[in-house]
């Protein structure tokens, strides 16, 4: 069952303004900065609940931006991607801070070997994009790829976490 947000809020930081979007079952969307003024939809009010994620996901972007791994998420609402993109995104969890894997990586990871373009668009799909961390996945032969949040985002967190890339 998909669910819709019923609270979003914004996480200021040095490199611009993201936008968090919850539902009743955790974080549903993080939106990267526009440079236009955040969008923020009409809200239910703000649950202790929602504060409490939005307290671990302001401080898990945060850490993520200085290159760091967070010390704890909040609950990841994905019921918006199909069963497959789910799976996918579950294993990109598991990529470690600073380290990559390519599609195809990926691929095998979720016993799905030829599914390897599929697996790009379950990235670019990714509606959590930072915790869910789709910028640590690259094109065959450590070529950068693509990126929901535009590839100097992706060179700028990969960067932040000490990937060299060719």
């Amino acid at each position: 069952m998909k669910t819709t947000p019923v609270a979003s809020l914004p996480i200021e930081t040095n490199a611009g303004t993201f936008l968090a979007h919850y539902s009743e079952r955790g974080l549903a969307e993080l939106n990267f900065p526009s440079g236009k003024p955040g969008r923020l939809k009409p809200s239910t009010p703000v649950t202790t609940e929602i504060r409490h994620w939005h307290a671990l996901v302001t401080k898990a972007v945060k850490a993520i931006l200085a290159g760091k791994t967070p010390a704890e998420l909040p609950p990841l609402d994905v019921s918006r991607g199909t069963e497959f993109q789910q799976r996918v995104w579950e294993e990109l969890l598991w990529i470690p801070c600073g380290e990559t894997r390519s599609y195809g990586e990926v691929a095998k990871g979720i016993r799905k070997p030829k599914a390897v373009r599929a697996v790009g668009g379950a990235c670019g799909a990714n509606p959590i994009p930072l915790l869910i961390p789709c910028h640590r996945v690259l094109a065959a032969n450590n070529k950068i790829g693509g990126f929901g949040g535009g590839l100097e985002w992706k060179r700028k967190l990969l960067a932040a976490e000490r990937v060299t890339l060719l």
